[in-house]
């Protein structure tokens, strides 16, 4: 019996021939044709103008972020619930991470917290270099309050949409809700190269700058010069041919993670205590991963049914451990908490990847059920 994973890679004949036709044309080193093709391609699917293929999310959100002019000592706010990677991104820069609490409705960042820490950093005298939004778990966070507060202290606002690929807010797509959006294709996501990343914005000079910085900063001359430190961030051009084919069957995926949803709510929702990860109805999220949530009238604790599904040999995690509950972020400051510490305690992600088979969803169903019913 094959484990069964919570997200991995849905690949087909289509990835095959593209990532083929890139090695059989010895097309392997960092740049290339399909790199060029694959951002474009990339760019038109998802609405937006300009995109940079990078070598990670993380990547992506390391140079936005100093794109953006965020500085050391700066203050940086984002959301507590989301995954390190985000909050890593700010230490790279020097700069300070202030931490916001989610909205119950959504689980995203909540805009009246960001509000309030904005007006907190004002009154500290602090400079705020950056608002990091997070889509999490595929659902796009609610930009236009956000972007407002941000807008009236003079804050870019950065949309950290690694989980989102496909989704969309209030008809506009993920990536393009931000001054510069960041993907993750890491091998867990549902678009992914195996690993690797996009950023993108609306400004050819932010993408233009993303670019440059991500080349180890190389100036445009026969000899190589370098004028300031860069970074070797760029994806490789045979990993842009899997992207390319992922980019193609984007649809496809989409259609079956909220098919794989829609049928965990209507064989779990019924039973006691359970419910899921919210959805907010202004945006259609990507259902990257279900996230069942066990109440306290629930039949079983969130650890239990974890257990339940490793013996049936079927992944669950619980839901992300709120940043200000690590370790390493525990001195900072925070705004709120309890939403995103309840729905760590309760929340278990479910086996969701587009790859998933009836038989397979079947199996977890089974499984679940046991503990739960």
């Amino acid at each position: 019996m094959a484990r069964i994973h919570l997200s991995p890679p849905d690949m087909s004949e289509t990835e095959r021939d593209l990532l083929l036709g890139a090695f059989d044309a010895n097309w392997v080193a960092p740049v290339g044709p399909d790199l060029t093709a694959f951002e474009q391609e990339f760019a038109a699917a998802a609405g937006i103008q300009h995109a940079v293929a990078l070598s990670s999310g993380t990547a992506g959100l390391h140079l936005a972020l100093l794109v953006k002019g965020v500085q050391p000592g700066d203050v940086v706010i984002l959301p507590s619930f989301t995954f390190a990677a985000t909050a890593n991104a700010v230490a790279y820069v020097g700069a300070e991470a202030w931490f916001v609490d989610s909205e119950p409705h959504s689980w995203n960042l909540d805009p009246s917290l960001v509000d309030e820490a904005l007006a907190a950093a004002a009154a500290a005298g602090r400079r705020v270099g950056a608002v990091i939004t997070v889509d999490l778990y595929g659902q796009c966070a609610d930009h236009a309050p956000i972007r407002a507060s941000a807008a009236r202290h003079g804050v870019p606002v950065i949309e950290d949409a690694a989980e989102a690929v496909g989704a969309s807010w209030e008809g506009a797509g993920a990536g393009s809700l931000g001054d510069v959006g960041v993907f993750s294709f890491n091998g867990n996501k549902l678009m992914t190269t195996g690993g690797g990343g996009m950023a993108v914005s609306a400004d050819p000079e932010v993408a233009a700058r993303i670019r440059h910085l991500s080349t180890q900063a190389r100036e445009p001359v026969l000899h190589y010069e370098h004028t300031e430190i860069g970074f070797n961030y760029r994806l490789s051009n045979i990993l842009a041919a899997i992207g390319r084919g992922q980019v193609r069957r984007l649809p496809t995926m989409l259609a079956r993670t909220a098919e794989i949803r829609a049928t965990y709510e209507a064989e779990l929702g019924g039973l006691p205590g359970v419910t899921f990860n919210p959805i907010d109805d202004r945006g259609t999220p990507n259902h990257w991963l279900t996230i069942v949530v066990l109440g306290d009238d629930a039949r079983c604790r969130p650890e239990q049914l974890i257990a339940a599904l490793d013996a049936a040999d079927a992944e669950a995690r619980p839901a992300w451990k709120p940043m200000h509950r690590q370790p390493v972020f525990a001195a900072h400051r925070m705004f709120g908490g309890a939403v995103a510490d309840d729905a760590f305690a309760r929340g278990v992600c479910l086996p969701s990847g587009s790859s998933l088979t009836e038989s397979e969803q079947d199996r977890v169903i089974a499984a679940a059920r046991g503990a739960l019913a």
